[in-house]
């Protein structure tokens, strides 16, 4: 089967149930422009958003988050987790050491991808993003920065066309 029919009506999932975590010492629930154009973008685009937190950026807490989040109790119906910020290179910066050592299967091409598409937008500052993908107890997630031009990067050009693809693959 070519990658065409994995994405096709029949074998991709059109609706997905994400929970959205935003990273950030700042943000609240009214300042957070990543989190609300993430949680309307995939609204617009018939997903369902289970859940919505904002962490503050604490590798421990973050660890602590997905493993309760991607729990079979949480919630059965859920698919996918997007977390946003803390992916960058400052001492403050420890998302992408709280995901990869959760991961299941790391996907690799998704980091790769994202920096090579931004590198299009902010030149060579797109090395110091550790923007990363990876499978957790069957749940998909997205690690992506935390700034409003790279949410959408990440989501219009990569997210939005392969999760359904994705969720696919790890569940047939």
């Amino acid at each position: 089967m070519g990658h065409l029919e994995h994405k096709s009506d029949s074998n991709a999932k059109k609706s997905l149930n994400i929970f959205i975590i935003t990273l950030s010492d700042t943000r609240n629930k009214e300042t957070d422009e990543s989190g609300i154009y993430l949680k309307n973008y995939l609204t617009k685009n018939n997903h369902g958003i289970i859940g919505y937190t904002i962490l503050k950026d604490d590798k421990d807490l973050l660890q602590k988050e997905l493993v309760n989040i991607c729990a079979e109790n949480f919630h059965a119906d859920l698919n996918a987790v997007i977390i946003n910020g803390g992916t960058g290179i400052s001492q403050r910066d420890y998302t992408y050491e709280s995901v990869s050592e959760l991961y299941d299967k790391e996907i690799y091409g998704f980091g790769e991808l994202f920096r090579y598409l931004s590198f299009e937008e902010i030149g060579t500052a797109s090395i110091m993003s550790r923007a990363s993908c990876g499978i957790y107890n069957n749940k998909i997630i997205f690690s992506i920065p935390g700034s409003l031009n790279a949410v959408k990067l990440a989501m219009e050009k990569i997210i939005i066309k392969e999760i359904g693809h994705i969720y696919y693959e790890i569940t047939k």
